[in-house]
């Protein structure tokens, strides 16, 4: 199931980023940039796009060099602590994680087993662990509808 994004989470998100969105239609497009190092990028929240007769959530990122995009956004952690938010997608036992920082940096695990996220972080690969941590916050969310299977 989507995330129903209300006006109260787009402010919420606003905050966290220290920026202002742009609406047009159903689209919320956030500019980011970080002066001190020279990054920017933008963010846009597309929500209740049609696609094969089911109402999804799309989250876009741009870049001066990369492009990212979540499909079917079931939900988002905001944290000003951490500067940043993190929007999830889950399919059965994947989540997929796209996190946008405030200092304009962004980052995307896709695809990882929900039991990975459920584990000791610390004995997995390191190559592996850092996902771990990023989308351990999905233990703070209520995926309304969506079992926790693990393969």
């Amino acid at each position: 199931m989507i995330h129903t994004f209300s006006e109260e989470n787009i402010a919420t998100i606003a905050k966290v980023l220290n920026t202002s969105p742009k609406k047009s239609g159903q689209v919320y497009r956030f500019e980011i940039s970080d002066k001190t190092i020279g990054r920017k990028i933008a963010l846009e929240i597309h929500l209740g796009l049609r696609l094969d007769d089911t109402d999804t959530n799309l989250i876009s990122v741009y870049t001066q060099d990369t492009f990212l995009q979540l499909h079917n956004c079931t939900a988002f952690v905001a944290s000003e602590l951490l500067n940043q938010i993190t929007f999830f997608g889950k399919d059965g036992n994947r989540i997929s994680g796209l996190i946008v920082e405030k200092e304009a940096g962004c980052s995307l695990y896709a695809n990882v087993k929900e039991s990975l996220l459920k584990g000791d972080f610390t004995e997995l690969p390191p190559e592996v662990m850092m996902c771990s941590v990023a989308l351990s916050l999905t233990e703070s969310i209520d995926f309304e509808g969506f079992r926790f299977d693990d393969d």
